[in-house]
């Protein structure tokens, strides 16, 4: 097997693997939701767009539920119906066959699938920042990467390792024999059991389960006190996540497409800027969307999201270039792509006449007085 199919392997079996993983802790009761549902304005003067997620509802999306909730889709003449993920669902596939207007999907996602043919490309960089962590209780006393250095380390696999990889190497450890990488299950139990001296989570996920998780030493629930986290952004081997994807052909062929684009990256990024200013709304409004996990468990996710986003060093969805080389490098290195993607990858004008557009208006499209809020999880994030 070549290189280039070991790598796309592992990256579509991660896709596969994270689906199953969205099935088992953040699907919804229902499969779409539209901005018909809302009342106000004739649907049949809209024009119907589809979006298609990467996973299954819950706050990572809380943007485009927003958007569809407080009518912005609506405002700019766009009727959208939003598709979740699921198993065995690619984002980039979708988007390429015409069962979708627009993806959402992580940067390798999609790049894979256009090295392979598919020309889509990344029309808004939505998450500024990886949401990727290694997680480890503080009595492991693993304060960097090279304190890794004759660990056990867990990770999913499925091509969610590459940041990891990476980030050994970065700090002159080999992956293959300096460290003891195993493959973790879809929890952070092996972790929690002392099985793993260093987990990955996400963020806005993973991390959390273990703080809404009783330490049975106390009988409260753990606390970020309890763990040391390395966060691969600050490693410099982060790798960008969650944007939004078009059909390349279709931008260059089909004017009304490109106009629907803007539309649809403008009132998406009202979608954030409304999420990052009224977190309890839009809480409340993926609540609504039928999401597995709990109260307390979104809000936390909507935090951090946010924190994803915010502050925009550049304006939302405004792809920083360096960020997007870095993830290009580790991408190249550890085998994801055979090669740097081929011009066209991603574009920014589209992002920068919906930031002109709302700048225009008066709108904070940076959001440099961002601060997280408190969440208090609870139990299961319930």
């Amino acid at each position: 097997m070549t290189k280039r199919k070991k790598g796309n392997a592992r990256l579509f079996g991660f896709v596969l693997a994270m689906a199953l993983i969205a099935a088992a802790c953040g699907g919804g009761a229902d499969d779409t939701a539209t901005t018909g549902a809302d009342g106000g304005g004739d649907a049949k003067e809209l024009t119907p767009i589809t979006l298609q997620l990467q996973w299954f509802t819950q706050a990572q999306f809380a943007g485009y539920y927003a958007a569809v909730d407080q009518g912005f889709y609506k405002d700019l003449g766009l009727d959208v119906t939003i598709t979740q993920g699921g198993i065995d669902i690619l984002p980039a596939t979708v988007l390429d066959s015409g069962a979708a207007d627009f993806a959402i999907s992580w940067v390798p996602r999609g790049l894979v699938p256009r090295e392979e043919g598919l020309n889509i490309t990344n029309i808004a960089q939505i998450f500024e920042r990886s949401a990727t962590l290694q997680v480890s209780f503080k009595d492991k006393g693993i304060t960097s990467v090279a304190d890794l250095a004759g660990k056990t380390v867990g990770n999913w696999g499925f091509g969610n390792e590459f940041e990891l990889l990476a980030g050994l190497r970065s700090a002159g450890l080999d992956p293959d024999t300096d460290v003891t990488l195993v493959q973790q299950q879809f929890d952070m139990l092996a972790l929690i059991s002392g099985e793993i001296d260093a987990a990955q989570a996400m963020i806005y996920n993973e991390y959390a389960q273990v703080l809404e998780t009783t330490n049975p030493e106390t009988g409260e629930l753990f606390t970020a006190d309890d763990l040391n986290v390395i966060n691969w952004n600050d490693v410099g081997t982060a790798m960008l996540q969650d944007a939004i994807w078009a059909d390349a052909d279709k931008l260059e062929s089909d004017p009304e497409y490109r106009a629907n684009a803007v539309k649809f990256v403008e009132a998406s990024m009202r979608g954030w800027i409304f999420c990052r200013d009224n977190v309890d709304k839009c809480v409340d409004i993926v609540l609504a969307a039928g999401p597995t996990l709990g109260e307390s468990h979104q809000k936390w996710q909507m935090n951090e999201i946010n924190g994803l986003i915010w502050p925009s060093s550049n304006g939302i969805g405004l792809l920083d270039k360096s960020l997007w080389d870095q993830t290009v490098s580790v991408a190249t290195t550890e085998s994801i792509l055979t090669a740097p993607p081929t011009d066209g990858a991603f574009r920014t004008d589209i992002a920068q006449e919906a930031l002109d557009n709302l700048k225009a208006a008066g709108v904070d499209v940076n959001g440099s007085g961002w601060t997280p809020i408190t969440v208090e999880l609870k139990p299961s994030g319930e």
